[in-house]
């Protein structure tokens, strides 16, 4: 299992060569690979793989110097021909020039699904029962109980639009049908995502907005849902409607958002992503007592790291015997 001219190179972060060097020798055997760290700062290698630890701290808007480093070795590097990514995204502008260059990339959705899903549900369960008002009565020693202010409504009868039928969606709306919410589906087409779920393509958007007590974003950011959520779409949510967006930043006109917020048609918001990341510290967002925000964490999770891993070994096992990979990108 080598190229041409000699051993397979792969450039691995110093973590990810200690979690995958032993499971690499295993299926590749010692004279088959060479794994190359970017502290070695390799002028060429075939694979890549960026690990989460590749990232760090950096974002698609502020990239910090180690995270560039490594992004300079793949777009410079004349043989690279395949990169496993460790999102479920591929919108980093770095990945954008690596497919224009025809490099093929293969992203990781699906690993962390589950913990999104489950990052949303815990956005509507707080926005519903109302626990950021609780919790700043907490911190200011005020016995307030919600009675006061008036009883939240029960979620069973309320409708969910959820726009996306990832994996993300699909397990965020078989919960939420379990809670007793009707659950109306944005995707991709129109095609029915399931018995008794009214399913739109994302251009008929508009036509259900009207219904939504919750609109929760779990959709991946193209041409088509870049913007999706407008300053009109956003008007026509009912009054008291509550916005959950764990899909990108972009795919939400923020300002008008925030604007929505602040004048009630929107009742609060449970938001991972913004336009800009990280999120300014002057924007109004942050100090909304309707609005839970979360720096892009959905999708964290201690076991993340070995399902990306075994992706990688997967794909890379399915490349070397001339298979498809699995979540090639484009």
């Amino acid at each position: 299992m080598s190229v041409a001219n000699g051993p397979l190179r792969i450039l691995l972060s110093d973590a990810a060569r200690a979690a995958l060097g032993p499971r690499l020798t295993e299926r590749l055997g010692t004279a088959a690979h060479v794994l190359l760290s970017p502290a070695q700062a390799p002028a060429d290698f075939d694979i890549a793989f960026v690990s989460r630890d590749v990232t760090g701290l950096s974002t698609k808007h502020a990239v910090l110097p180690a995270t560039q480093h490594f992004y300079d070795l793949l777009t410079n590097a004349p043989s690279l021909a395949w990169v496993q990514l460790h999102s479920a995204g591929a919108d980093r502008p770095v990945y954008v020039q690596l497919f224009a260059q025809g490099v093929a990339l293969s992203s990781s959705a699906g690993s962390n699904a589950g913990v999104v899903a489950q990052s949303a549900l815990a956005g509507v369960l707080a926005l519903a029962r109302r626990l950021p008002q609780l919790m700043a009565a907490q911190r200011a020693h005020v016995w307030a109980p919600l009675i006061q202010t008036g009883l939240p409504r029960d979620l069973g009868g309320q409708t969910a639009v959820i726009v996306g039928w990832g994996g993300i969606g699909q397990q965020l709306g078989a919960v939420l049908r379990l809670l007793g919410l009707r659950v109306v589906v944005v995707r991709s087409s129109a095609t029915p995502a399931g018995e008794g779920m009214e399913t739109v393509a994302y251009e008929a958007i508009h036509s259900v907005l009207p219904q939504a007590d919750w609109l929760l974003l779990a959709c991946p950011l193209t041409d088509r849902t870049q913007g999706l959520i407008s300053a009109s779409a956003l008007a026509l949510l009912p009054a008291g409607a509550h916005v959950v967006n764990v899909a990108r930043g972009e795919v939400i006109d923020e300002s008008a958002l925030i604007e929505a917020l602040q004048n009630g048609q929107v009742a609060g918001a449970y938001l991972d992503v913004f336009a800009h990341e990280p999120l300014p510290a002057q924007s109004p967002l942050w100090d909304m007592p309707n609005v839970i925000a979360s720096p892009h964490s959905a999708g964290f999770s201690d076991a993340n790291a070995a399902r990306v891993e075994e992706l990688f070994l997967d794909n890379l096992g399915r490349r070397l015997q001339g298979q498809a990979v699995r979540n090639l990108v484009g």
